[in-house]
């Protein structure tokens, strides 16, 4: 897997970028995966919810 600087530093929103393009990016990435048939589940199954726990400096910026 090939990664660019650009792909490790991105210029984000609101004040503390380094808590919104991180959680974004892995947040897409997720939803890729969930969308996509590639990982493995019973033939037919839905997600229908998703629980997410943030911790750290992370769960104190929302």
């Amino acid at each position: 897997m090939f990664l660019s600087v650009f792909d490790l530093f991105k210029i984000g929103i609101g004040p503390s970028s380094s808590h919104t393009m991180g959680p974004m990016t892995a947040a897409r990435r997720f939803l890729d995966e969930v969308a996509g048939d590639d990982w493995p589940r019973p033939a037919g199954a839905k997600v229908d919810r998703i629980a997410a726990s943030l911790h750290g400096s992370l769960a104190y910026t929302g």
